[in-house]
């Protein structure tokens, strides 16, 4: 069973080593001082914000704690992006390169 694509033997990646922009890099060497279980501890405590703020009951409160709760998914793949940066990123290019 053959999936149609064809392997043409050109390769995108070869040769070309990756660079990163002045944002990214400023970006990336802020967050990996960040210790990677911070965004797993943000991302719990707005959980249980989010929690204490429903069973208040009231109708403010619980649309406040909606828009908190929908903070804990994101912080969770900032953690994850922090992780990557840190494995395979730019910690990983500046321990190789020397700085």
């Amino acid at each position: 069973m053959e999936s149609g694509i064809k392997d043409t033997g050109i390769r995108f990646d070869e040769g070309i080593e990756p660079k990163e922009g002045p944002v990214g890099r400023k970006i990336e060497s802020v967050t990996s001082r960040l210790p990677s279980d911070a965004f797993l501890w943000a991302s719990i405590g707005s959980m249980a914000v989010s929690l204490g703020l429903q069973l208040t009951g009231s109708r403010r409160n619980q649309h406040v704690s909606n828009f908190i709760g929908q903070w804990a998914p994101t912080l969770l793949i900032l953690g994850l992006y922090n992780k990557l940066v840190k494995v395979a990123g730019h910690d990983r290019q500046s321990s190789i390169i020397g700085g």
